[in-house]
């Protein structure tokens, strides 16, 4: 279990990271013009500029993965279950992103396998925090 709460705080460290260094750029010029983004990218959103999903960015996928992240350095009671959701966010992030931007891109394939591996870590990392069924009946 050691191996995978290890991957999945690499994983959870590399999103928050990520994240954040994408949010931040984003809220500062909503332009996109800051990270070579153009504004035609948000054509078939409900948006007209970066700050909002720059906002949602930093906060759903780089803040909580670093707050995850906190709770599973400390193996706080039910971390395991906070990794399942937010591989469960990221997955629905990027989802939503390429209905919006109709397009599909590599990155959107490294995110996705981000979210499949919390997921998987955070379900593995679960069923361990599960005491024994056979231990506990023979209590």
């Amino acid at each position: 279990m050691r191996r995978i709460r290890l991957l999945a705080l690499i994983t959870l460290g590399f999103l928050g990271v990520t994240s954040i260094m994408g949010g931040i750029p984003l809220m500062m010029d909503p332009s996109g013009q800051l990270i070579h983004m153009p504004l035609s990218l948000l054509e078939h959103s409900p948006f007209r500029t970066f700050l909002i999903p720059g906002f949602l960015l930093f906060a759903t996928n780089g803040l909580l993965s670093i707050c995850v992240f906190m709770t599973a350095l400390r193996r706080s009671k039910g971390y395991a279950n906070l990794v399942v959701f937010q591989g469960w966010v990221i997955a629905g992030w990027i989802t939503v992103q390429v209905f919006m931007l109709q397009t599909v891109v590599w990155l959107h394939f490294v995110y996705w396998g981000v979210g499949l591996v919390l997921i998987v870590c955070g379900l593995v990392l679960r069923r361990s925090e599960r005491p024994d069924r056979a231990l506990v009946e023979a209590r």
